[in-house]
């Protein structure tokens, strides 16, 4: 009787002190005890593990408040902080509200295709714990538009005295003889609502006019994908703005998963110029205010050429878009890797892909002249990886692979030693950083041009 209750008393204990380190996110916990044991899991069922913790909001509660030195505004939007978590993570936005409770400055869900589909067949997510990094060939496995954006839409609440801060008169609804107050959707989009259609577009009038405000605080984006099989894949990105525009931070034009056969084609300068063309003029078109940001994602496996044709495009008038995330996942296979998995075929994230993820920023950044903003995402796991794309020309930041490894306190540990780099070298602010050392390269060349002018004068 003794050695059972002894037992229950010390079983008991393990509970409760295991309980209270996963609860305040304890970093050695976690790196130690609690992601080695999700790692006996197969990597796929850990994964869909993690997404249901955090759709029952399971997750360690943040220890202490974001620095001001990292909080920031992108394209007017107020960022708690710069570390956001990738597409990939949360596919079917399930569990977006338990991710920002774990500290994330931003969540983008994604990639969501206009019908569902199931994507490659399992096994198709590797983890190369040797090499700190994962290999995924999801394909855009996805629940389709609908289901997340009845997801999405539950963020939102229904209000009978919205006032009239947003209230505008456009020139179709001029046209259309529909006034300011009454609430539409112009999009085409079916509704349970009568509607009234003319011959210019569907316009659904909301007899009830209904009215919505957000009801849940952070950030979200949504990565917009393709169906394998689809008719027009250009409309499917087209669906997907027209879709999410209303309930969309920003929406991601993803243009370089290297598991969709064909979809790196559209990183070619007329591919990319016809549908950045079409997205564009579909998000103008959102009668929703503030439009969402309108990003593309691009691959790390880019030549020179490839890179400024790519940037050629983004900054003409009729396709300059609001950003940039610099970088999906890489073919590329290092010769560091040491694990016996990395001939699967694949994206591969995580610490070998930090490298290549600096030098297409630090590329992209140069070649746009700092014009465009850029989420910088691959191999971050530390504050320093985090402030070396920073510095690089990325404003904003995404993890994804350094969850699988060191699990939600990951997210603290990077914000935390951000903040005393920024403190170190005399950076205020996250803002002052952004491309420091392009601008530290430009202002030495100019500095090393005058003074050989100054020792040559002609």
């Amino acid at each position: 009787v003794q050695l059972k209750q002894a037992a229950v008393i010390i079983n008991g204990g393990i509970a409760l002190f295991a309980g209270i380190n996963l609860y305040r996110g304890n970093e050695k916990f976690y790196d130690e005890i609690a992601m080695p044991l999700l790692h006996f899991l197969p990597p796929e069922t850990a994964h869909n593990l993690s997404i249901k913790l955090a759709k029952f909001k399971i997750v360690p509660r943040v220890q202490t408040l974001d620095p001001p030195s990292l909080k920031t505004v992108v394209w007017g939007r107020s960022f708690p902080n710069p570390i956001g978590l990738a597409a990939g993570f949360d596919k079917h936005a399930e569990g977006i509200d338990g991710l920002l409770k774990m500290g994330f400055g931003f969540v983008e869900v994604g990639s969501v295709t206009p019908k569902p589909q199931p994507g490659n067949p399992k096994p198709r997510l590797f983890r190369l714990d040797e090499d700190k990094a994962v290999i995924n060939r999801y394909g855009f496995n996805s629940v389709g538009h609908d289901i997340v954006y009845h997801r999405l839409s539950q963020r939102f609440m229904q209000v009978d005295n919205p006032g009239y801060q947003q209230t505008y008169l456009t020139d179709k609804r001029n046209l259309l003889n529909i006034d300011f107050w009454t609430d539409t959707d112009m999009e085409g989009e079916e509704t349970h609502h009568h509607h009234y259609q003319t011959h210019w577009s569907s316009v659904h009038v909301l007899n009830n006019r209904k009215h919505y405000r957000r009801k849940a605080n952070g950030i979200v984006g949504v990565s917009l994908g393709r169906n394998t099989i689809s008719p027009s894949p250009l409309d499917d990105y087209v669906k997907g703005v027209r879709r999410f525009g209303r309930v969309a931070d920003y929406l991601v034009v993803n243009i370089s998963s290297p598991s969709i056969q064909g979809l790196r084609d559209m990183h070619r300068q007329e591919e990319l110029t016809l549908l950045l063309h079409k997205v564009k003029d579909e998000r103008d078109n959102l009668m929703v205010t503030p439009k969402p940001a309108l990003l593309v994602k691009i691959s790390p496996d880019l030549s020179d050429n490839e890179k400024k044709n790519i940037a050629d495009v983004i900054t003409r008038p009729h396709c300059r878009v609001d950003g940039l995330i610099v970088c999906n996942t890489t073919v590329s296979r290092p010769t560091s890797l040491r694990s016996k998995l990395k001939k699967e075929p694949g994206g591969l994230s995580g610490e070998p892909l930090k490298a290549k993820a600096l030098e297409t920023i630090r590329d992209m950044y140069k070649l746009t002249q700092g014009q465009v903003p850029i989420i910088g995402v691959g191999g971050v796991s530390s504050g320093q990886d985090a402030y070396d794309k920073v510095k690089a020309g990325a404003c904003l930041i995404q993890v994804y692979t350094a969850l699988v490894f060191h699990g939600p306190p990951v997210i603290s540990k990077i914000k935390r030693e951000m903040a005393e780099l920024l403190r170190r070298d005399g950076f205020n602010h996250i803002s002052e950083a952004v491309g420091a050392d392009t601008k530290q390269g430009q202002t030495q060349h100019e500095s090393s041009r005058h003074e050989h002018q100054m020792l040559h004068p002609h």
